[in-house]
């Protein structure tokens, strides 16, 4: 069963928005690269441009889990976009829905 994942990320306001920009770009080309991704987006906040949110939505629990597991790896360590945020990100997981019909 498919799940959503929000990131809420607070980004630093004192670097261009193009190294900011750039840095999630290489971050969330792995991301979108590694099994079981199936989409990604990332949203900025209108009135707070700093505050963005990515929607990732991954074929299972298992798959996000793996994910996770790398990205706690050297290899996996998000460095370029841990070096363009202010605080540490708020992950928010959704793998249950409510039927609307």
């Amino acid at each position: 069963m498919s799940m959503t994942v929000l990131l809420e990320v607070q980004l630093r306001d004192d670097l261009p928005a193009g190294t900011v920009e750039a840095a999630i770009r290489e971050t969330l080309a792995q991301t979108r690269a590694f099994d079981g991704n199936e989409s990604l987006e990332v949203i900025v906040e209108d009135t707070d441009p700093q505050h963005v949110v990515v929607v990732e939505r991954w074929a299972s629990t298992a798959h996000h889990q793996a994910y996770v597991a790398w990205r706690g790896t050297p290899e996996g360590a998000a460095k370029a976009l841990a070096a363009v945020i202010a605080e540490p990100p708020v992950t928010r997981t959704f793998d249950r829905t409510i039927s609307l019909g």
